[in-house]
């Protein structure tokens, strides 16, 4: 049976078909695709700086972030020189009296807190909202 007899017993909603499937068989490599190409942005984590339970600034913590200090003053005559340096942060100077945030040192990973409780103020590191709902993604996308 030649190729020109197969062609022939095809009807037009055979060859719908046959390019239905097969643009369907591209399907699961374009997700793969488009959720690789998410995933290329650089991860990252939030550092918030709370005083007295509010969040008055917050750091993007990644390979890119600049190298800064920032210097709070959460009571008169208080102050906490916070450094943030790429991935990681820190307490680098106050004048409490039990320098417990400053001893703390460097803190890089989620969860992690430095505190200065006499100036009431937490420095806590978190993973970013959208970062956290990608692997929920994940289990929905019917690949």
């Amino acid at each position: 049976m030649g190729m020109k007899q197969i062609l022939r017993q095809l009807k037009p909603f055979d060859f719908i078909l046959i390019g239905l499937t097969l643009l369907l068989s591209f399907t699961p490599a374009a997700f793969t695709y488009l959720h690789s190409k998410q995933q290329t942005d650089e991860p990252y984590l939030i550092a918030s700086i709370r005083i007295n339970g509010e969040v008055v600034e917050e750091f993007k913590l990644s390979k890119d972030t600049p190298h800064k200090e920032v210097t709070y003053h959460p009571k008169p005559g208080q102050y906490n020189i916070i450094e943030v340096d790429g991935e990681r942060i820190r307490d680098k100077e106050d004048n409490s009296p039990d320098q417990i945030a400053v001893n703390t040192g460097w803190i890089s990973r989620p969860g992690e807190i430095a505190v200065c409780l006499p100036h009431n103020l937490i420095i806590e590191i978190r993973v970013p909202e959208d970062q956290e709902s990608d692997e929920e993604e994940e289990l929905i996308l019917p690949i």
